[in-house]
């Protein structure tokens, strides 16, 4: 999505807002149903509707408001959801996927939750249990994978140390959140590199600048904050299980291609469940196909919102949005050079969190924001990684700071708790975005 189809970019319209309305239909409906979900006490409120089907009806208002006819309409949608970064993150997306179900089912999660039990002090449960959290879903990718893997193991020890619910629901929560934004594999950073154009491992390290302060101070707000003392009785540590997610995390970073990496990651998951009992080639199979089903929905998505990005950038819609963007930046950076760089980054960092804010994913907050940051990075100078790394950061910020979020209504659930008091103690989030705003604004340019 970081660039636009030939054949679409060759026939734009001038900007429009009217080409805006298929996604502004988009959010209504999407947010409009969680609503009345969650008015009707239904759980999970937000995620009743599945947005690959709430995204079909603006994907027909903007076919009809296309200017070029509805084949050419037609084309144009198929060469957005065709696109080489789209058709890319897709496939990234199966593949780790496919990495998360086999290393789960063959007890990489329990392992490596395990090993962080037999490392925590008895006294140093909250700042404990962060850390655990932060480093599962940064080995796996997923803040919901790691809450549902913790949660309950965090729920048993807060009942016997008598920890507040909320502040053990909070310290997981930050953790959870610290991996989705960082993790090489996850479908954040995914999403954030390839609608930016730039190489995982760039913004890891990118990211690793504003994740790495706002962690370390995060722990040392859970120290003073600890409570309660227990001793934690953990299974034996299977540390076999646990080198796949070292590996590819080392991987990753170290360059390698992500597609390369994530084969490997899959083929040392199960060859832990082959050396050990019970676990057959068959077996193996399934849990390759289970994962890439478990990633149906955002491969869906990502390929429908790549079609309807090129159609309103076709119509003007993207360009509507630019413009109105330009202008503030215009108005609050006279000269271009740093004072228009910070300007554009924080105008990144708008756009994504008022999306995140209307429909409580943050990896769709991405895509949908994706060309418009792309865009404004081009124009004022700001690094690819910069740009993947303020997108997929104040997206996670936002994620963990929304009470009907998927995050704070699993916790809630397993903690018996509101997804409000869950939210309240995600000091990680609060700090990471004070963090990330300090960089933003006072960091030097070079």
């Amino acid at each position: 999505m970081n660039q636009a189809p030939n054949a679409a970019a060759g026939q734009r319209s001038p900007a429009s807002f009217v080409a805006l309305l298929p996604l502004l239909l988009f959010l209504a409906l999407f947010i409009g149903a969680g609503l009345y979900f969650q008015h009707q006490g239904v759980e999970f409120a937000f995620y009743q509707l599945p947005s690959v089907v709430a995204i079909l009806p603006a994907i027909v208002l903007a076919l009809l408001l296309s200017k070029q006819g509805l084949n050419r309409a037609i084309e144009t949608f198929m060469e957005g959801i065709g696109h080489s970064n789209i058709i890319a993150m897709c496939l990234i997306y199966l593949l780790a996927g496919a990495f998360a179900a086999v290393a789960k089912a063959t007890g990489g999660v329990d392992a490596t939750v395990n090993l962080g039990l037999s490392l925590i002090p008895s006294n140093l449960l909250l700042p404990g249990f962060f850390v655990i959290a932060a480093f599962i879903s940064t080995a796996m990718g997923t803040s919901m994978g790691t809450i549902a893997a913790v949660a309950p193991i965090a729920l048993g020890v807060s009942d016997q140390a008598q920890i507040d619910h909320g502040l053990m629901a909070g310290a997981v929560l930050s953790g959870a959140l610290f991996g989705d934004n960082l993790s090489i594999i996850s479908d954040t950073t995914i999403a954030a590199t390839r609608t930016q154009g730039c190489d995982m491992k760039d913004k890891f390290r990118e990211n690793l600048m504003f994740a790495a302060p706002a962690a370390l101070i995060t722990l040392v707000v859970f120290i003073f904050a600890g409570q309660g003392e227990a001793q934690l009785s953990a299974g034996q540590p299977d540390l076999l299980k646990v080198m796949p997610y070292l590996t590819i995390l080392v991987l990753a970073v170290a360059g390698l291609n992500v597609f390369v990496v994530l084969t490997l990651g899959i083929v040392l998951a199960g060859l832990t469940g082959l050396v050990g009992d019970g676990y057959g080639l068959v077996q193996f199979g399934q849990d390759i196909y289970k994962g890439f089903g478990n990633m149906q929905e955002i491969f869906i998505l990502s390929m429908l919102v790549g079609g309807l990005a090129a159609l309103m950038q076709q119509q003007g819609g993207l360009a509507f949005v630019s413009r109105g963007i330009e202008a503030l930046i215009r108005r609050f950076s006279s000269a271009r050079g740093e004072a228009s760089c910070r300007a554009a980054e924080l105008g990144m960092a708008g756009i994504v969190s008022l999306t995140n804010t209307c429909v409580a994913n943050n990896t769709v907050s991405i895509v949908v924001s994706g060309e418009i940051a792309h865009e404004l990075a081009r124009k004022h100078g700001v690094s690819p990684k910069r740009a993947a790394s303020i997108l997929d950061i104040f997206s996670c910020i936002v994620q963990g700071l929304i009470p009907y979020g998927a995050q704070a209504l699993l916790l809630a659930t397993t903690f018996a708790i509101s997804p409000l008091e869950a939210v309240s103690y995600a000091w990680y989030c609060l700090i990471l975005a004070a963090v990330a705003l300090v960089i933003v604004i006072f960091r030097k340019r070079h």
